[in-house]
């Protein structure tokens, strides 16, 4: 009797033993699950914030080579050699290539969207915008995609942003209004105003395209790039070359393709779209629009610009934002 007792009393401890340690194991499982997951989007923030410093140093290095080199040849042999690049890569790693075997009528045709609107005119018109315009003319005027993505991303995407947000994309704009107040309307002329309102809208439609890509995860970032930049840089060389025609290019120009191409373009965007895999798409264009910020800096460095107060104050704003936004990111990501 008291060993049958014994086993009765075993069998029901046993089990709630077991019971406790599976939901042990679970409630392990989901925290690891959070820390890894936690871990990826600010590795993320971090490429992000990288590629931006990249892109804008590409300000800097553009204005000087315009000097040189036509606009359009310029933009077009720079993603003609990264888009090269890229392809090399993917043709040469087995499990990229097989990526690429896989593509399907429906990929393909939304690469080729991504590509047109990202490099082709996104790309092409900030080169001819900076041949126009002053580099803080060109990243003012690219600071307002912000307003066109979040609604674009409502829309779209169903990614609206929380009042958290909204706020600190306020917050960014007075930053970047009280940056770049006064604006020289008069060295603005018409055409660079409307070359980049057209590449204002383009990027903002790119930034949706790039989000609607890369979040299903279903490509590699390589591949996404490597195929998106060759549609749009065989566009935009072909319609350089057939407007401007093949030019006489120095030693130093043609190592300024070479770096922006290289660094700045296939590094760069391959790392780019890695980072959308994991970040929003208000995320990523706030963390693109610090860009100013960063140009504006280098142009104090190296070109030799000064900053008034109210110029800093405005950097303050906006570096808030973009680190701000990070911090209150909606609870349940798509």
């Amino acid at each position: 009797m008291d060993s049958e007792k014994t086993k009765g009393g075993r069998a029901p401890l046993l089990a709630k033993t077991l019971t406790a340690g599976h939901v042990m194991t679970k409630a392990n499982a989901d925290s690891s699950h959070r820390e890894s997951g936690s871990r990826r989007h600010w590795i993320a923030v971090g490429e992000a914030f990288f590629v931006t410093f990249l892109w804008s140093s590409s300000f800097v290095i553009i204005k000087i080579g315009l000097l040189e080199i036509p606009a359009l040849i310029f933009a077009g042999f720079r993603y003609m050699i990264a888009s090269l690049i890229l392809l090399a890569m993917v043709l040469a790693i087995p499990s990229q290539r097989a990526s690429l075997k896989r593509l399907s009528m429906k990929w393909w045709k939304l690469l080729a969207a991504y590509g047109f609107f990202y490099y082709t005119l996104t790309q092409g018109t900030h080169f001819v915008g900076l041949a126009l315009l002053p580099a803080t003319t060109v990243s003012f005027i690219l600071n307002f995609t912000i307003i066109l993505v979040v609604i674009l991303g409502t829309l779209f995407l169903h990614e609206p942003p929380n009042k958290a947000q909204l706020v600190l994309i306020a917050v960014a704009m007075v930053g970047a209004y009280l940056f770049f107040i006064p604006i020289d309307l008069a060295i603005a002329v018409l055409l660079g105003i409307l070359v980049m309102m057209i590449g204002l809208v383009a990027n903002a439609l790119s930034a949706i395209l790039g989000r609607a890509v890369n979040r299903s995860h279903e490509l590699p970032a390589l591949v996404v790039t490597a195929v998106s930049m060759v549609i749009g840089a065989v566009v935009l060389l072909v319609t350089a070359l057939l407007t401007t025609g093949l030019p006489v290019l120095s030693p130093a120009a043609l190592f300024m393709i070479l770096w922006l191409a290289v660094v700045n373009g296939a590094l760069a965007f391959t790392l780019w779209n890695h980072a959308m895999q994991y970040l929003r798409v208000v995320e990523t264009t706030i963390i693109n629009s610090t860009m100013m910020v960063q140009i504006a800096i280098l142009g104090l460095v190296f070109l030799g610009e000064t900053l008034t107060v109210w110029d800093w104050i405005g950097v303050a704003l906006v570096v808030t934002a973009a680190v701000g936004i990070q911090l209150v990111r909606r609870s349940r990501e798509p």
